[in-house]
């Protein structure tokens, strides 16, 4: 019998993206919003020959909540771990301690079958490249201003910052990323982001923007005002238990997977060759010093980047090949 599309894409994420061995074991994370993608991966775990174990838990409330100790305690026992999960994990302790044990992990936060599908069928070799070209060019970066026609004009110090690069593929013991993924990453330096940023693509959380976009003011690295429609609303709602904290500066992306397409799920969004995103809350995955647990991304579309001046995007053009 012929492997169904979502097969297929399982397989690319265990043998190409995960790179696994024979004679390593999987353990699958889910929970009962993602459960036909949980078991799909953990039925092509088995017939690839891995020891395989899937775990369902509740759903969590949001992005960077942590997971049940007893699943935090598991993940910490295997070569590989998969997380398809309603709430992303990626910013957890729980996936953090794994990691550092040298578990490979990859997060799917608010996977779907046709983000699955698309996603997992691009050029892995072609992102990976990309993405790693990228992150040399962030390291020798100390300021970052990102400006684009919707009144966005926000500057960053990325300064000794370590950048991220989630290429896809992840192979040596410790990597973690988001699958589908395409992004390179970093935590700007916390008190140093100063302006304004106009999410106009979607926000984690949220989904796509309407007709009123979200205006975040940020002074001295922290989000003092953010207005706008309903999605506004949400987003204020959404951050209101966390404080200062919660509204820390904690990311800037960029995109570099060119089958990924906005569709209102964080998880495809972010990583849109020629958009950038900025993200709110926890910063600890990423070499910063806010541990919180909320972790929320908003998309710009069209930006024009500068590094220490020099144009990288222009008019959400990459220039960087």
């Amino acid at each position: 019998m012929k492997p169904t599309a979502l097969e297929n894409a399982c397989k690319i994420a265990i043998k190409d993206c995960m790179g696994t061995k024979k004679n390593e074991t999987v353990l699958v994370v889910t929970d009962e919003n993602k459960r036909k993608i949980g078991y799909a991966l953990y039925e092509t775990a088995l017939k690839l020959g891995h020891e395989a174990i899937i775990v369902e838990m509740k759903s969590r409330k949001i992005n960077g909540e942590e997971p049940p100790a007893s699943v935090a305690d598991l993940m910490k026992e295997f070569d590989v771990v998969l997380c398809p999960t309603t709430k992303s994990l990626t910013h957890t302790n729980a996936r953090r301690t794994a990691s550092s044990k040298g578990a490979r992990v990859a997060t799917f936060p608010g996977i779907t079958e046709e983000i699955m599908i698309r996603g997992l069928n691009a050029d892995y070799k072609k992102i990976a490249a990309l993405t790693l070209k990228l992150k040399k060019v962030f390291e020798k970066t100390k300021i970052v201003r990102v400006t684009a026609p919707n009144g966005t004009d926000i500057t960053m110090d990325i300064t000794g910052r370590k950048a991220l690069p989630s290429k896809g593929l992840f192979h040596k013991k410790g990597e973690s990323g988001n699958l589908p993924t395409g992004e390179t990453y970093v935590a700007p330096l916390e008190g140093k982001t100063d302006g304004v940023f106009v999410v106009n693509g979607s926000m984690a959380g949220v989904g796509m923007i309407g007709s009123k976009p979200i205006k975040i003011v940020v002074e001295n690295g922290i989000a003092v005002s953010i207005t706008g429609g309903k999605e506004a609303n949400m987003l204020n709602k959404m951050l209101a238990p966390y404080g200062l904290k919660g509204r820390n500066i904690a990311e800037f992306g960029v995109g570099t997977n060119d089958k990924a397409r906005l569709s209102g799920n964080i998880l495809e969004d972010e990583k849109v060759l020629g958009t950038v995103h900025i993200a709110l809350g926890d910063n600890k995955s990423m070499g910063g010093k806010v541990n919180v647990p909320v972790h929320l991304d908003g998309i710009i579309k069209s930006p024009t980047v500068y590094f220490d001046g020099k144009i990288i995007m222009k008019d959400g053009n990459l220039l960087v090949k």
